[in-house]
């Protein structure tokens, strides 16, 4: 008899966590095949020379490369430039559009259409245009410059200014990011900020004790997102190379990403070289697995950083 009731319960759990699996089982497919397959196939053939037509096993070449190739470490401190320079302006720029869209109080719908048409560009199509618009000779932008008495600079053409400029195109097209804080500020109880009037709060205090601490969920998303997105960063950089070169795709000619002097080099655009036109497969296979740890590493720090702040809140 006692173990009838002991069998039961027993079966009863067995039930419980076959149903739960089965209720999984389309996320975990998922994650095989689209995450866990491809990582582990990544991580095979890193350690093969392959072409996608022979594989051989070549043990830690392809790491030891790695270390002697030049361009990797001018592509990592390009890409690294974008995650500590070009992640914090886009979210500080876009959190102030946000905050001036809620302070504003005419003209809202309209605002908030004229700072997110931007993002609605295709990426290819907005680079081009910008590229053409700050053109050091042709462009608007260095000729409005030149009537407040500025010289401007060769904005793509620059190596010192290639990697700012695009941080600029990124700053334009924060319309998606603007959407999301202002949903984020709106959702702010506004008997807080009455609240911490009436204790005297400045906005500067206001928005240091109360806006801050309220969308830091959103925040913490924002950044990690935007340093995912920077890490893996390729299309703009490689149209704002290839347009400011004046690279075309004619029979015979080449082109070396990273215009100029290789400023705008990152480890997505070395990656896609060394696989698709030097067909090291191998190798860049070994690149794929270095911006992965590089992202989860960047993802970890911010993590603990923002549950610490949290804490300390």
């Amino acid at each position: 008899m006692a173990s009838h009731v002991h069998a039961a319960p027993s079966r009863r759990r067995r039930s419980e966590g076959l149903r739960a699996l089965a209720w999984l089982s389309p996320w975990l497919a998922g994650f095989a095949i689209f995450f866990a397959y491809p990582l582990a196939s990544t991580v095979y053939f890193s350690f093969h020379r392959y072409d996608l037509f022979t594989l051989e096993f070549a043990g830690l070449d392809n790491y030891r490369y790695l270390l002697r190739d030049e361009r990797v470490w001018l592509s990592a401190r390009n890409t690294l430039w974008l995650v500590v320079f070009m992640v914090p302006a886009q979210v500080v720029f876009a959190l102030a559009l946000a905050q001036l869209v809620t302070r504003l109080k005419a003209g809202v719908g309209l605002f908030r259409t004229v700072f997110y048409l931007p993002s609605l560009v295709p990426m290819v199509a907005g680079t081009v245009a910008f590229v053409f618009l700050m053109n050091p000779a042709t462009g608007p932008w260095n000729q409005l410059l030149a009537l407040a008495g500025v010289s401007g600079p060769d904005w793509f053409g620059d190596p010192a200014w290639a990697k700012p400029s695009l941080t600029l195109l990124a700053m334009w097209g924060v319309g998606n990011l603007m959407v999301i804080f202002l949903a984020a500020l709106l959702d702010v109880p506004k008997q807080l900020y009455e609240a911490a009037a009436l204790d005297g709060a400045g906005p500067w205090r206001q928005f240091r004790s109360v806006t801050l601490p309220m969308i830091s969920p959103v925040l913490m998303f924002s950044a990690i997102t935007g340093v995912i997105y920077a890490l893996q960063y390729f299309t703009q950089a490689m149209i704002a190379s290839r347009v400011a070169s004046g690279a075309t795709d004619s029979p015979g000619s080449s082109f070396v990403p990273g215009y100029p002097d290789g400023a705008l080099l990152t480890l997505p655009q070395h990656l896609f070289h060394a696989g698709f036109r030097d067909w090291s497969m191998g190798y860049a296979s070994v690149l794929a697995l270095l911006l992965f740890a590089t992202s989860m590493v960047f993802t970890l720090i911010l993590l603990r950083q923002f549950r610490r702040a949290e804490e300390l809140a």
